[in-house]
């Protein structure tokens, strides 16, 4: 049986099925109203990577929307290792959701949240996203919630597809001072003359975000704070962060190429740095 043959295992509230027979109820307030969060990590070498900080970064996005975790911290990392031991998959993109939960006045959460870990295959993105580096657009919103991870993706959805029709692989969103924020799903970073620079307000501050963060102390000055996008458009190197991307240079935002449009020497750097870092843990 090959890769592609093979069905993946999901929990499902409390029970080990099929994808293909994975379902939660219609009056659940996740599909009723968009109410429930989410966190996604992945596995290297079959292990999660920074699972306990994903797991924290859920506690703290379903405090911010209000739903109450029923499960502690251990019992999550217990349900996201019994999942991945349900399935032989060799790397794989681990997905906890928490919805709202069942609904008899398709409003208010008359049942508890319901606890889901799906696991897929990673997709093996191009390598010329490293090499070569990619174009970002810039899209004009603010979300309501920055700090919470939640399954409302509707603007990241329609960034998203803005971008792919302008040949671009992320959206950059910009909010009505002209600020850049983050991307659908990264953290934006760039070298502004000496210093690496990264908003840190108004943003989801992702794990990935924060493992950059601690290999360029000591290598460069870092500065963490508001950057505009004229700003941005005149930097010396861009780059953005995420679980499934990686580190992923940027050399071109909307119309405009960023320096000579080749992915910067420090910024190179700071990939062979998370390389080592991934591959020592």
């Amino acid at each position: 049986m090959t890769m592609g043959d093979m069905v993946a295992i999901y929990y499902i509230d409390g029970e080990f099925v099929p994808a293909e027979k994975a379902v939660i109820p219609v009056n659940d307030l996740a599909l009723l109203r968009g109410i429930g969060v989410f966190d996604l990590l992945r596995t290297y070498d079959g292990k999660p990577y920074f699972l306990d900080a994903h797991i924290d970064r859920l506690e703290t996005s379903a405090r911010k929307v209000g739903i109450p975790l029923p499960w502690s911290h251990a019992d999550i990392a217990d349900v996201v290792q019994q999942t991945l031991s349900q399935n032989d998959i060799p790397e794989a993109n681990i997905r906890i959701v928490v919805t709202g939960g069942s609904s008899t006045d398709f409003m208010n959460p008359s049942g508890n949240p319901r606890l889901l870990v799906l696991v897929s295959a990673i997709p093996r993105l191009p390598g010329h996203w490293y090499t070569k580096g990619v174009k970002i657009i810039s899209w004009e919103v603010e979300r309501p919630m920055p700090g919470a991870k939640s399954i409302d993706y509707i603007s990241a959805s329609l960034a998203l597809k803005k971008a792919a029709t302008k040949g671009a692989v992320e959206a950059l969103y910009i909010d009505r001072n002209g600020l850049a924020l983050e991307c659908t799903t990264a953290n934006i970073f760039a070298f502004v003359q000496d210093k690496l620079v990264t908003p840190g307000q108004g943003i989801l501050s992702g794990v990935t975000r924060k493992v950059t963060l601690e290999l360029a102390h000591g290598l460069f000055p870092v500065s963490i704070r508001d950057i505009s996008r004229t700003e941005l458009m005149a930097a010396d190197e861009v780059f953005i962060t995420g679980t499934s991307k990686g580190l992923v240079p940027v050399i071109q935002v909307d119309d405009g190429i960023i320096a000579d449009g080749r992915p910067g020497q420090r910024t190179r750097q700071l990939m062979a740095e998370m390389k080592r870092h991934t591959e020592k843990r």
